[in-house]
Order: C-alpha cells, then sequence, then structure tokens
C-alpha cells in the first residue's frame, strides 16, 4: 500500500466533497463528550511526560481535534489525505501545521515523533491494510510515545463493514485491534469504551491508548 493507492485516492476524494459540511459539524463536536476529552487529556499527559517530539494528528480532517491537543500543551501537527480539508483546518488554525500526506507513508525520520493521534481515521482502512499502519506508526514514533487510536467498536463481533456517510468504514472487536497492535511492539496503557449518544450513530465508539515499546 502506497499513499497513491486508489482505495486512499477514493478516500481523498470522498472527504473532499464534504469537507465544508464535516467541517461545520466538528468544529464543537468534543463539547458534549466529556469521556472523549478525559482520554485526549489522559493521552497529552503521556506525551508530555515522554517529552520525546512533537505529535501527529494522523487523518486531521479541517483540523479542530489538533487545534485541541495544542490547547492540551503538546507541539502537534495534523496530517490527511484530503487536500480540501487541510486548506480549511490552515484556515482556520494559521498558527498550526498542517501537511497534505497518508498515516501509511509520514514524512518523518524513523522516531521522531513524541506521539500519534488517530481519531477514527483508521476506521476506512482495508482490514488487510491496517498492519502498514501499525509499522508506520512503530517506524516514526519514539520509544515509549503514546498512540491513541478511536474507531467503532464491534460489541465483540468480527471485523464489519458498515456505510458511513463519507466512505465505507470499518467496526473491529476492541480485543483484536488491540492484539494487532501489539504484534507491532505498542504495549496497552488503557482503554475506554464509550455507548453513543442520542444524537450519535447507534455505534458503540471504542478507545485505546498505547505506548511504543523499546
Amino acid at each position: 500500500m502506497t499513499e497513491t493507492s486508489p482505495h486512499l485516492r477514493a478516500t481523498a476524494a470522498a472527504y473532499d466533497a464534504v469537507a465544508e459540511q464535516y467541517a461545520e459539524l466538528a468544529r464543537n463536536a468534543l463539547d458534549a463528550f466529556p469521556l472523549d476529552r478525559a482520554v485526549l487529556a489522559a493521552f497529552a499527559e503521556l506525551a508530555r511526560a515522554a517529552g520525546t517530539g512533537p505529535v501527529a494528528e494522523v487523518g486531521c480532517g479541517p483540523g479542530q481535534l489538533t487545534a485541541h491537543l495544542h490547547g492540551l500543551g503538546l507541539d502537534t501537527f495534523g496530517v490527511d489525505v484530503s487536500p480540501v480539508m487541510i486548506g480549511l483546518a490552515r484556515e482556520a488554525y494559521p498558527e498550526l501545521r498542517f501537511e497534505v500526506g497518508s498515516m501509511a507513508a509520514l514524512e518523518v525520520s524513523d522516531g521522531a515523533l513524541g506521539g500519534i493521534v488517530s481519531w477514527y481515521s483508521v476506521i476506512h482502512a482495508l482490514p488487510s491494510d491496517l498492519p502498514a499502519y501499525f509499522a508506520e506508526f512503530r517506524r516514526t514514533l519514539a520509544p515509549g510515545g503514546p498512540l491513541l487510536l478511536a474507531f467503532f467498536e464491534s460489541r465483540g463481533g468480527p471485523v464489519a463493514p458498515f456505510d458511513h456517510r463519507a466512505r465505507t468504514a470499518y467496526q473491529w472487536p476492541i480485543d483484536t485491534l488491540a492484539g494487532l497492535a501489539a504484534e507491532y511492539g505498542f504495549v496497552e496503557v488503557g482503554r475506554m469504551l464509550r455507548e453513543p449518544h442520542d444524537d450519535e450513530r447507534s455505534l458503540r465508539r471504542g478507545h485505546l491508548v498505547l505506548h511504543r515499546g523499546g
């Protein structure tokens, strides 16, 4: 898989098409979710304690979460395959750095990152492609650097596709995702499962906090 694979190009085009609407919906999305904010705060504390480099939000969309992490005291930048999303992020947060790129091929040197956040961005990866993402996360993270994954959790069922409004996405059993991460040298720190709010799609939210082993 490369950053110019047909699947990634199609994902970028899908998000280009809905970017402005998505940005409007996402702008204050964290306000209603205290558990999500708590997971992000815990990640930020781990990243600050590790102190090993900047934090990348991969699949950053219009940049609101990158800005939130910056507000938690992190040196952050965002990466997304959608050029339109990156344009909106640069416009909304000109003080921060945003780059068009793939989280499967980050343009940073080995061990350069002090943390990675993938907030509902691996959901569109084909299950067969997900190992390449974990390999890239391991390559780019410094030893001990934290990784935060947010995704849709399948309630113990198998990996399964569902009809996401932008592009087909996948639900993952949290144990399966944690096990795959472990195969690439990530050690679980903690996990959080959250039930959907009344105004959300009826899918459970999963969160894994891990760190790169030595």
